[in-house]
């Protein structure tokens, strides 16, 4: 019988992501490729620090824990083959089974996801998230100098997500950058009862409640989920609304009308949120593992 991994979690990382190598990706930038290499191989034996996703990856992973195979991370990376070595390496002193990989030396690797069938792709190069949302995967840039927080609330997954853009389609975002707070507030309200369209981290949630339901009590870990939006009332609604017509229930929503994510998120302590504008990460990433998401309206044409 064929390997598939057609019914399983599927999360894409690339190595900046899961590790730190931000010392050894200066060294790229300042003398190329083969220098890279070079002080890959030599740390070789050197097991990287955790990066930013790397405690959604452990969390992730953990729900295989009764050994029933439910989700799969995979390393997709421009890194060289050689380099990949000590990815595996680290990952393996980690304690993280990680047992595939795409190295593709400097070439974009965002291509691969379709054969993978990845629910995730994050990574710090900007364009290959960018072509990974425009081919309709999931996908966010790594803030690397989010804080993050290895060993807390070890029993939970938490991800928390933005709403318009994100979660939704940016159908409403299109009005407020138009027409200002007001013609928004009136749109929502006079639409309260129209799902929004999906946006493109849906598939993503609806993969992760999907795991929870799978595994049930059988793994000692649990998904929570949160909406954290600049939405307020009267906008509230019709966002609650889309969640209800889709059959998704979150543990938390947070409806902020413009206040700052990020006081919000130091409570929340996710282990991971994604946001499509840049002020809301920078404010994030002080609190938890942040991810850009490059679609929208705010974020420019494609």
């Amino acid at each position: 019988m064929p390997v598939t991994l057609d019914d399983k979690l599927v999360v894409a990382l690339s190595s900046r992501a899961l590790f730190d190598f931000e010392e050894e990706n200066r060294l790229f930038d300042e003398r190329g490729d083969a220098a890279y290499s070079r002080m890959q191989l030599d740390r070789i034996d050197q097991p990287a620090r955790p990066g930013v996703a790397f405690a959604l990856a452990r969390k992730l992973l953990a729900f295989n824990g009764d050994g029933v195979h439910r989700v799969e991370v995979v390393m997709l990376s421009r890194n060289d083959p050689v380099s990949g070595l000590r990815v595996f390496r680290s990952a393996t002193a980690s304690g993280l089974q990680v047992e595939r990989g795409v190295f593709t030396r400097g070439r974009p690797p965002w291509r691969y996801l379709r054969p993978l069938g990845a629910h995730l792709f994050l990574s710090a190069h900007d364009q290959d998230v960018a072509d990974a949302l425009a081919a309709g995967f999931p996908a966010a840039r790594v803030f690397s100098r989010s804080v993050t927080d290895a060993v807390r609330h070890p029993n939970e997954l938490r991800i928390a997500f933005d709403g318009d853009a994100v979660l939704f389609s940016d159908e409403a975002e299109r009005v407020f950058q138009a027409s200002g707070l007001n013609a928004f507030q009136t749109h929502e309200r006079d639409h309260a009862t129209s799902p929004l369209a999906y946006g493109p981290f849906k598939p993503l949630l609806d993969a992760l409640h999907r795991l929870q339901k799978a595994a049930g009590e059988k793994v000692p870990i649990r998904l929570r989920t949160a909406l954290v939006t600049a939405r307020s009332a009267p906008a509230h609604e019709r966002a609650i609304r889309t969640l209800m017509d889709w059959g998704i229930e979150l543990d938390e929503a947070m409806f902020l009308g413009g206040l700052s994510k990020g006081p919000f998120l130091q409570e929340f302590e996710p282990d991971f949120f994604f946001d499509d504008q840049l002020a809301h990460c920078e404010s994030a990433a002080l609190a938890g593992p942040t991810g850009h998401v490059d679609a929208g309206v705010v974020n420019g044409p494609r």
